[in-house]
């Protein structure tokens, strides 16, 4: 194994990895309830107002990270697009953090 992949470094970046992942897809719940309550329960859009941005920022930090954390855990082309359309649909950035640590591409 590579100093690259066992150094203090890469073991925050694999954190912060983890930690974007996860609030990535509280984000994403979040907005949907947001959106839910827009369209269906009291036709106020104070959720997706309050949603929206924190979800936007949460994503396009997890394509950064991603992009990051794919470059120095060495991923194969086919995990990083994996770890990219996993920010697509709701909570798959969960499910994507949880494979990677299962198939040690994590560290």
């Amino acid at each position: 194994m590579s100093t690259a992949l066992t150094s203090p470094r890469a073991a925050a970046l694999a954190r912060v990895f983890r930690v974007v992942a996860i609030a990535e897809a509280c984000s994403w719940i979040g907005l949907l309830i947001g959106m839910a309550f827009k369209y269906l329960v009291v036709f106020d859009d104070v959720g997706v107002r309050v949603f929206g941005p924190i979800h936007g920022a949460l994503f396009v930090a997890y394509v950064v990270v991603a992009l990051v954390t794919a470059r120095v855990f060495r991923w194969s082309a086919v995990t990083t697009v994996l770890a990219l359309l996993a920010s697509i649909p709701p909570a798959a950035t969960i499910w994507f953090e949880r494979r990677a640590v299962r198939r040690g591409e994590l560290g």
